[in-house]
C-alpha cells in the first residue's frame, strides 16, 4: 500500500477512468515511457518483417491504456471491455476473415486469455502467410518470478498443470507465467497443435527501468531526472538477462508465403 500509485485510488480495476490514469502515468513517468517505447518499437519491428505484399489488418488485442495507435494509426484498437477501444473483442472469437490479418499485437495481454489455445487457433487462422502475433510479455527468471509471483496481485503459477484457468473478472484473473508454460515449457505441445505458429523470437528486455519506474500500478522509486542511471544499469547487467528480465518479447510467425 506505501508504494500504491495514488492517482490510481478509488478507480474501479478496469474501467476507462482507470485506464486513462494509467495512460496518463505511462506518459509522466519517463523511465516508464522509455520502456513502453521500447516495447512497441519491437512490436512493430516484427510487423514490418511481414513479407512485401502480404497486406492485412493490424490488430492489437487488449489495448486498455496502449498508446500503440499514435505510432500506426491504422493499428485496429480493441479489448474485452467496452469503451477503452475502437473495438470490442474477445481474443478466442476474431471477427476476421481468414488470411486476413498481418499482425497482432499483445501488451501484457496474453495472460489474461482463458483457454488460450481457442487464441491460437484464431491467430493460426486469420493471420496472413508471414504474419505475426508480437507481444510483452512477464518473464521467467528468477527476478521476475520473485516479483510477479510475490509483489504483483495478479497471480504467477509456473506449476500450473494447464495453459487454461478459470476467469470471472477478465482485469484481474490471469496467469502471468502463461507465455513460458506455452512457448517454453511445452513448447514440443504447441507446436504439436499449431504448426503454422513457430516461436521465432523470444527476447529479454531491460528490466531495472520498469523496476525504477514503479509500472503502471506503483510510486516510482527513481526520480526522472535520474532515468540515465537506470539505463546505464539496463545496459551493464545484459548479460544476465536470464537472471534479472521481467518482460520478454516474443514473436509468433505463421508459415507459408
Amino acid at each position: 500500500m506505501l508504494l500504491q500509485e495514488t492517482r490510481l485510488r478509488g478507480l474501479s480495476l478496469g474501467s476507462a477512468p482507470w485506464f486513462a490514469a494509467q495512460r496518463r502515468l505511462i506518459e509522466e513517468k519517463r523511465l516508464l515511457k522509455h520502456c513502453y517505447d521500447t516495447w512497441y518499437a519491437a512490436l512493430l519491428r516484427d510487423e514490418a518483417s511481414v513479407p512485401i505484399g502480404n497486406h492485412g489488418i493490424l490488430l492489437e488485442l487488449g489495448s486498455g491504456g496502449s498508446y500503440l495507435a499514435e505510432l500506426r494509426p491504422d493499428v485496429v484498437t480493441s479489448d474485452i471491455v467496452a469503451g477503452l477501444a475502437s473495438r470490442v473483442i474477445d481474443a478466442r472469437q476474431l471477427p476476421f476473415e481468414d488470411s486476413s490479418v498481418r499482425a497482432i499485437f499483445l501488451t501484457h495481454a496474453l495472460h489474461h486469455i482463458p483457454q488460450v489455445e481457442v487464441f491460437f487457433a484464431e491467430a493460426q487462422r486469420v493471420l496472413v502467410p508471414g504474419g505475426v502475433v508480437a507481444m510483452i510479455e512477464v518473464a521467467h527468471t528468477p527476478l521476475a518470478r520473485a516479483f510477479f509471483g510475490h509483489l504483483h496481485p495478479e497471480p504467477y503459477d509456473d506449476h500450473a498443470q494447464s495453459w487454461d484457468f478459470a476467469q470471472e473478472n477478465a482485469m484481474s484473473d490471469a496467469n502471468q507465467a502463461l507465455s513460458w508454460l506455452a512457448f517454453v515449457r511445452d513448447r514440443p505441445e504447441f507446436e504439436r497443435l499449431f504448426p503454422r505458429l513457430s516461436v521465432e523470437t523470444i527476447e529479454y528486455l531491460p528490466w531495472f527501468s520498469y523496476l525504477m519506474s514503479g509500472g503502471v500500478t506503483r510510486r516510482s522509486l527513481l526520480p526522472g531526472r535520474l532515468s540515465g542511471l537506470a539505463l546505464a544499469v539496463d545496459a551493464g547487467t545484459r548479460p544476465l538477462s536470464r537472471l534479472l528480465a521481467l518482460h520478454w518479447h516474443i514473436t509468433l510467425r505463421k508459415s507459408g508465403t
